[in-house]
């Protein structure tokens, strides 16, 4: 595979690197940056390898000495210094460079943001900073000095001298040069402090540009609690004398753990109640709180190479969620979770992007930061924590930081560590790591004289590169109900490691009803034969609030299934929602959840996993149906929940009354179809926060009635440029999909689409994804749309390019005419001139 990275050619990095001192003189277009770097050669005769791309290099000596140009070898993508001209003894390199960050489009390395200096890593972008051994198994103690007009310079550690127009800070801890930050800007910071629990203060401080210091209070809480939270879950305490967050308009991704200095997508960051709606204020809490865990899963321990990575993401998305979940409601938590698994992962599995968690080989690292890397990789640390249990889990990680601190460790590692600290034999568990796809448990049951049996049996479709997949160590959380909805036996795992398995249950005065996959203890697809009766019985006895919800999701899935197939609503569904409705001891937030009916992609994925070919119009006729027969026939309870759920008082973003909002806004969903958006629109006008004003304005949109709240809530925020993404997507992903290329058109016409900003790039773009039936519209207008959009992006930001090209990773799902227009489109990408490898490598996957 030309051009492919493999994990089996791993070899260690042969010189140590000790100290890295990095001196930047800011120009917009000509920074200069001076690296002197301490190694010690390992290898004898070994040539020193550096990567460097679209650097300018002014200076090169060993020691003081300026090496000749025959001493070394320049390219395009690094600098190799020949064995000949390198010292058997430890030296030091010297290195001066030029680079432009003005002209960085990429996001990559050091770049500009609206005139604020910024950089971004992780994973391969410090090689445009300057020269070095850009990988993560070479770690080093860094001493920066930045000089610039600037009243905030900023990088990683602690500040150890200052001046006007410089400061030097030095990092204590080695780190790999991913983790490297520097921010120099006009910045006003929110400031705080937090005690550890060894009685040291560190300082705390969010960094926004001017204007934007009224939106960080809650951003400050969130990593204090954080903090808090580590020390209490998990024995981490915080290793420096000040931690600093900066939010940066355009930025690629959501956050960056930069040791000391995280740098975060001003997303989330930014929070008051007039901008931010409680999804928001729950996003901006658990990020934050991901990348301070980084703090000790990923920068003191690090991973070995980059296909480890979900040995850090995996870990830490498992850390945040546990976080969230003691923060707000656990159980609404773990729901949140599974669906979006479900909606992101399990369609990357079942697709021509599948991949496992630690993948063997890549062309470009960027198009592995995946759902399947880091929301699979957590799902596998939960299994490991259920098979194990909470104290084997904590004693297991107590040996896990003992061990590995200060190093850059495998999957490997990782395994061994539970091994040892559990004494059990995990190598069947590590395909969970290695092979890529998603198990269907097919489960049929059998009761004969009080004795209850399920039988399982595993499958693993084949995935590109890996046909054949060996049974997998499956963790099944299993209850089962008597007939009258007690709970006869509860919560037991059963430990799955054969393609076919039973398990009994003995001592039964009746038949049981299983509730099977409790917590959704695997990441599985489970296939078992039911009925509408039970899936109600369940919806309404279940003592597994995860279970409870997924037996009411199936039976609206199967309910939308039927419609979609030309059959009328059943009134199994129907009479279901009308005891949830009903259940006041259900949380606002789970009712919330449950009242949401399955997506369009979410149908279409269950057609084509039974064989059938999903019609997108259809689906979405078939859930509008629904809808309407559910606002109708429980009309005047959803009303009456409208009106209880109001919260009297000031916002807060808090969990309860974030669910009352939540239940209040399903409710007018459903409503706005029968009153013609009256509701909506006293509540677009009335409501004193986003949460309410943006839900009021997709009901109107949705019922067709937001020409004026659209142009009133522009006219309000056009000059905030987080609100307007909102403005920019909900067209889209609301809107009635008969006309959404045509929208999305529009939209990309508009003066305020700053097609050059991720965030409003990918407004625009996934908004038109989101709406499945518009982007599939039968002509291809939305495919050409997006594909037009992602040739013009690709040369200047490569990386956003090539993540939101996952729109067509499902071509396969659909009708012959509508693969054809998908996979035209794919070509017409594939074959542009100077296309950037990281679009052309999800091309040529797309494609097969």
């Amino acid at each position: 595979m030309t051009g492919t990275t493999l994990l089996s050619d791993y070899r260690p990095y042969p010189f140590t690197l000790s100290t890295v001192h990095l001196d930047f003189r800011l120009a917009p277009l000509s920074t200069r940056v001076r690296a002197q770097l301490a190694l010690t050669p390992e290898l004898p005769g070994a040539a020193l390898q550096l990567d460097g791309e679209e650097l300018k290099l002014i200076s090169l000596a060993i020691d003081g000495v300026a090496l000749a140009p025959a001493d070394y070898l320049l390219t395009e993508t690094g600098l190799t210094v020949h064995p000949a001209a390198l010292p058997e003894h430890p030296f030091t390199l010297e290195t001066e460079v030029e680079i432009a960050p003005e002209a960085n489009t990429a996001l990559e390395g050091l770049y500009m943001s609206n005139g604020m200096y910024c950089t971004q890593c992780e994973a391969e972008g410090f090689r445009k900073i300057t020269f070095y051994p850009d990988r993560p198994d070479v770690m080093a103690r860094f001493h920066v000095r930045i000089e610039g007009d600037f009243p905030v310079l900023l990088s990683n550690g602690n500040p150890v001298a200052e001046g006007p127009g410089w400061a030097e800070w030095d990092d204590p801890w080695p780190k790999p040069a991913y983790l490297f930050a520097l921010v120099a800007g006009d910045l006003i910071a929110t400031s705080g402090d937090f005690t550890t629990q060894s009685g040291r203060k560190v300082d705390l401080n969010i960094w926004v540009r001017p204007g934007d210091q009224d939106r960080c209070d809650f951003a400050l809480g969130a990593l204090a609690r954080s903090m808090a939270w580590d020390e209490r879950a998990y024995g981490r305490e915080y290793d420096l004398d000040i931690f600093n967050i900066v939010a940066v308009d355009d930025f690629n991704m959501g956050a960056m753990e930069n040791k000391g200095l995280n740098i975060f997508n001003s997303k989330l960051v930014l929070a008051s109640p007039e901008t931010a709606t409680d999804t928001d204020y729950e996003r901006i809490e658990a990020v934050i709180a991901h990348e301070y865990f980084h703090n000790w899963t990923g920068n003191r321990i690090t991973c070995r190479d980059w296909f480890q990575l979900c040995l850090k993401e995996g870990l830490t998305v498992f850390r945040d969620q546990s976080f969230t979940a003691d923060m707000r409601a656990g159980a609404v938590k773990r729901i949140e979770d599974v669906a979006a698994l479900r909606a992101r992962q399990f369609r990357e599995d079942a697709g021509p992007l599948a991949h496992p968690p630690r993948p063997d080989h890549y062309r470009e690292i960027n198009n592995f930061y995946t759902a399947t890397v880091y929301e699979k990789g957590a799902e596998v640390v939960g299994m490991l924590k259920t098979l194990v249990g909470p104290a084997g889990y904590r004693k297991a990680l107590d040996l896990y930081f003992d061990r590995h601190d200060g190093q850059a460790c495998t999957i490997e590692d990782w395994i061994k560590v539970f091994e040892d600290s559990s004494g059990r034999e995990l190598s069947q568990f590590k395909r969970w790591y290695t092979d890529a796809g998603t198990p269907v448990l097919k489960v049929i049951d059998h009761f004969k004289d009080g004795t209850y049996t399920l039988e399982f049996t595993q499958e693993t479709a084949p995935t590109p590169g890996q046909p054949d997949k060996p049974a997998r160590l499956i963790p099944i959380a299993v209850g089962l109900l008597s007939p009258n909805g007690d709970e006869v036996v509860p919560t037991t795992i059963l430990e799955m490691t054969e393609g076919k398995q039973s398990f009994t249950f003995e001592g039964l005065g009746a038949k049981p009803v299983p509730s099977i996959l409790r917590g959704f203890s695997a990441p599985v697809s489970l296939d078992r034969a039911t009925t509408a009766a039970e899936q109600a019985f369940l919806l309404a006895h279940d003592t597994d609030p995860f279970n409870r919800w997924e037996a009411g999701r199936g039976l609206a899935r199967d309910t939308l299934i039927a419609m979609a197939g030309g059959a009328a609503p059943g009134p199994d569904y129907i009479e279901a929602v009308g005891g949830l409705l009903a259940d006041d001891t259900a949380e606002p937030a789970f009712r919330a959840l449950c009242l949401r009916l399955p997506g369009e992609d979410e149908i279409a994925a269950a057609l084509h996993a039974a064989g059938k070919v999903p019609d997108p119009d259809a689906i979405h006729a078939a859930r509008e149906a629904l809808a309407m027969t559910v606002a109708t026939r429980h009309e005047t309870t959803l009303a009456t929940l409208y009106d209880a759920m109001a919260v009297p008082g000031a916002y807060a973003p808090d969990a309860a009354p974030a669910g009352q909002r939540a239940l209040r806004l399903a409710a007018l969903g459903l409503l706005s179809r029968l009153d013609g958006g009256a509701r909506a629109e006293a509540l677009f006008a009335g409501a004193d926060n986003m949460t309410e004003s943006f839900g009021a304005l997709a009901c109107l949109i949705a019922a067709g009635k937001a020409e004026a709240p659209l142009a009133t809530f522009r006219a309000r925020w056009a000059t905030n440029r987080l609100v307007m993404d909102k403005w920019f997507m909900a067209q889209l992903a609301y809107a009635p999909p008969e006309t959404a290329p045509e929208t999305a058109t529009t939209l990309a016409a508009d003066p305020l689409f700053d097609w050059k900003n991720p965030n409003r790039f990918r407004s625009v773009m996934g908004g038109l994804s989101a709406n499945h039936s518009g982007f599939h519209r039968a002509d291809g207008a939305g495919y050409r749309f997006y594909a037009d959009w992602l040739i013009r992006l690709d040369p200047l930001n490569p990386q956003t390019a090539a993540r939101m090209s996952t729109a067509f990773e499902t071509w396969a799902r659909y009708d012959a005419g509508r693969q054809a227009l998908m996979r035209g489109e794919l070509g017409r990408i594939a074959q542009t001139q100077g296309l950037s490898r990281d679009l052309s490598e999800m091309t040529a996957r797309l494609l097969g």
